[in-house]
């Protein structure tokens, strides 16, 4: 299916556009990258609606996505890969964590402990986009932990238990995402900003 997308794409593109070799595996990279996310986003939200959390699995993926903005973190190489951390992260997390009568308490130290991990681990970067600039680092680091901290006090203060809930849990997620352990699970190389500084 996904071949047959990519090859049906590219022979349209190439009918009204001149495209030699190397714009064709480019173009092709691009599309398998849409390809994956989009069909990666229906199965997500698929399992969303049947379970009954579309509502908060969108709004998790907001809480997560500005969280993720600074702190960066790991990307999985394989589609499977990614769709598995995904499913587990923005479904079943939740999930699981929405059906537990957890108390405010809990809460609140679930959201200190991960943001202190933030503090240590984020941001985390890759093979395909390292942080070499350590300013840069340090500015990202002290967003990812200033944001973790609004979401913890935020989850603690708010009368709302799906929104405390969802705010924690973009925490774990990027507690997950930022940490080595995630980076050697799946091998890949962790704080790849090393490497610059040696070139340098």
């Amino acid at each position: 299916m996904k071949e047959k997308f990519l090859d049906s794409s590219i022979n349209l593109i190439a009918k009204y556009q001149s495209i030699n070799e190397g714009d064709t595996e480019k173009l092709r990279y691009g599309l398998e990258g849409l390809y994956l996310t989009f069909t990666k986003t229906i199965v997500i939200f698929l399992l969303a609606i049947i379970l009954g959390i579309f509502k908060e699995a969108i709004i998790l993926l907001i809480f997560f996505n500005i969280i993720r903005f600074t702190g960066f973190g790991f990307h999985a190489k394989k589609s499977v890969e990614c769709l598995f951390i995904s499913t587990l992260s923005f479904i079943f997390l939740p999930y699981l964590l929405l059906n537990l009568n957890i108390q405010k308490d809990v809460i609140l130290i679930i959201g200190i402990i991960g943001t202190i991990y933030l503090f240590f681990y984020a941001p985390a970067d890759t093979v395909k986009r390292p942080l070499p600039n350590k300013r840069k680092r340090m500015i990202r680091k002290v967003a990812t932990t200033i944001t973790g901290s609004i979401f913890t006090i935020s989850a603690f203060l708010l009368n709302n238990y799906m929104i405390s809930i969802l705010l924690i849990s973009a925490i774990v997620i990027e507690d997950i995402m930022v940490s080595p352990l995630t980076y050697k699970l799946f091998k890949q190389p962790y704080r790849n900003y090393l490497n610059y500084q040696k070139l340098a």
